[in-house]
């Protein structure tokens, strides 16, 4: 069973699941774009997702021998027994991911990639980061750590300053055009809209020809994708947002306790605490079951006004597949890499993945062309939330402690 036990190893995990946990949104907010339905892509990045944590467990969580005082995946999966308790928090901290996904990919279509996850993280540090500390018994430097905390909140109110900022912006773009004589509802591009899917390859040349940053680039975009964003209010954006990164500061504190048992649920004499490995399949499987079910529910009852759909429509649907397939993976691998370097630097430290939106930005700023010929304020308060968003990860990934036990 391979155990990450120094810090240098813990810090590597941590910047590989940075690039992971930042670059799958992207994709997702690709297909959303590209005008596949959401419960389409969200089932094929349930699976993907749950073959991740498999893989990892099978791969590190039961080759080679165990450590004294550590049983490996498969032994641990007959002892259910007795570490339930342990096993529920886990799939606690799996339903809270699988919410916080499902919320945040609605979320990226009303308030764009950049502000959803600079907020989202945010908030996951300010409330999770905190739970963590007093949980991991404090292993963290809390002079370093609790300032890193305060800039993450900071961050937090300007990104809802870009948000609306920005969406400002949109609507004076919008405002001008139509004292052209272009109608915000209509397709600019001269066609007809495309079903789901008739998008995946990025070859309509009416919505390339726009210009991005400009009234028609948006109207195109927005007749192009599958989650309609106009007509609804600023505040519904936010309040997805906010709502998703409760559930995201939630997820790691369960899987700390489901790993190392601070409330002394685990009742009988010497039974093993879980390894991260299997608290890990078990946090996937429960994300697994939720999402399935959830967007299942969601093929014939859809929300945000995004069409209803079938199980026979999803399992003809191929394009885009592979994307959401990728994004799963992503997700999966970045999720366990988070989870073994918490448990050997302290998971406090490790929420500094939650610099995700740094490379969310870049994924938002190249490929969707978002923030273009934006106003001067807008520019400042993005650089402003994104220069806070970096003195913060910096501050919390020096705090890392490490474990005895």
């Amino acid at each position: 069973m391979l155990i990450v036990e120094d810090k240098g190893g813990a810090i590597a995990l941590m910047l590989a699941s940075l690039f992971f946990l930042g670059t799958f949104p992207a994709v997702l907010t690709l297909l959303e774009r590209r005008g596949r339905l959401p419960q389409h892509t969200y089932l094929d990045y349930s699976v993907a997702n749950l073959l991740a944590a498999v893989v990892i467990a099978l791969a590190l969580g039961q080759a080679g021998q165990s450590k004294p005082g550590m049983t490996d995946f498969f032994a641990q999966l007959t002892q259910i027994h007795d570490n339930w308790p342990s096993v529920l928090f886990a799939m606690a901290g799996g339903v809270f991911l699988g919410l916080g996904n499902l919320i945040s990919q609605y979320a990226w279509a009303f308030a764009g990639l950049t502000v959803t996850n600079i907020i989202c993280s945010s908030l996951t540090v300010v409330l999770g980061t905190t739970m963590n500390y007093f949980l991991d018994g404090r292993i963290n430097r809390a002079e370093i750590l609790f300032p890193g905390v305060a800039c993450f909140l900071v961050a937090v109110f300007l990104g809802a300053a870009v948000h609306s900022s920005n969406a400002k912006d949109n609507e004076k773009k919008l405002s001008v055009a139509e004292s052209r004589g272009v109608d915000p509802s209509s397709d600019v591009t001269g066609k007809n809209p495309k079903k789901n899917g008739d998008y995946e390859n990025g070859t309509d040349a009416g919505h390339q020809a726009k210009k991005p940053g400009t009234a028609e680039f948006i109207i195109a975009v927005e007749n192009r994708r599958s989650i309609k964003v106009f007509g609804s209010g600023k505040l519904l954006g936010l309040v997805l947002i906010f709502f998703a990164g409760v559930c995201f500061s939630l997820f790691a504190p369960a899987i700390n306790i489901a790993v190392n048992d601070q409330w002394h649920a685990l009742k009988t004499k010497g039974t093993p605490h879980l390894v991260v490995y299997t608290a890990f399949f078990y946090f996937s499987l429960s994300c697994f079951v939720l999402g399935i079910g959830l967007n299942l529910w969601f093929l014939y009852r859809p929300m945000a006004s995004v069409p209803a759909s079938t199980v026979g429509a999803y399992a003809r649907d191929w394009n885009g597949r592979h994307w959401a397939l990728l994004a799963g993976l992503l997700c999966g691998f970045g999720n366990g890499f988070q989870f073994m370097a918490g448990q050997a630097a302290g998971y406090a430290a490790a929420d500094a993945v939650q610099a995700l939106p740094l490379v969310s930005t870049f994924w938002a700023v190249i490929l969707f062309k978002d923030y273009r010929k934006s106003s001067r304020k807008t520019y400042l308060l993005l650089a402003a939330m994104l220069t806070m968003f970096v003195v913060a990860v910096a501050v919390l990934m020096a705090s890392a402690g490490h474990r005895k036990t």
